[in-house]
């Protein structure tokens, strides 16, 4: 099993509504460069994020258009590869992934792959009860009437990199204000 980083800087990126995409009213997307051992592999990953409590696992790329999750949080560990996310939305912010990030994305937070070698894949995971995410597209009238559901998900007990003490924790809500 890959040993997450003893420590971690965060990257915390609030972001408000943005060409379609509605992005979370309280919560920031969090990026944890080097979260896990870059060589950890795609069944390790699996397993950390199983012993973290989040379920729901996939391994892939990310779409290449702009999206959200109305109702779930997720979590995406890059285990191969490189790419440039959009994050946010079409006016959102880019950031560069390589294997061993983490990024974990609140519900209704938008995200696409502009770019990235042919061997870019993550893990995604999801906390207990959102395991089943509805991905719905970029687009004005679904951001609006998701908004309810946005701020509605619950947010999970545990980090999926860090566990029961890890930043998420501290972060969305149990101990630090957003």
């Amino acid at each position: 099993m890959p040993l997450p980083a003893a420590s971690v800087e965060v990257e915390r990126l609030f972001l408000g509504p943005n060409g379609g995409v509605p992005n979370h009213p309280r919560l920031p997307a969090l990026l944890y460069p080097g979260a896990v051992n870059r060589d950890a592999g795609m069944e390790a990953v699996k397993a950390l994020c199983v012993s973290n409590g989040w379920s729901g696992l996939w391994d892939w790329t990310v779409f290449d258009f702009h999206h959200f999750h109305p109702a779930s949080h997720e979590a995406l560990i890059v285990v191969a590869g490189h790419a440039t996310l959009e994050l946010g939305g079409p006016e959102g912010a880019g950031r560069d992934v390589t294997a061993g990030d983490a990024l974990i994305l609140p519900a209704g937070f938008g995200h696409r792959r502009a770019e990235g070698s042919g061997d870019f894949r993550v893990v995604g995971a999801y906390p207990k009860g959102q395991e089943s995410p509805e991905v719905l597209r970029a687009d004005t009238r679904a951001a609006d009437t998701a908004r309810t559901s946005i701020a509605a998900t619950p947010v999970p007990d545990r980090d999926p990199v860090f566990g029961a003490d890890g930043p998420l924790a501290r972060i969305w809500g149990h101990g630090e204000s957003v």
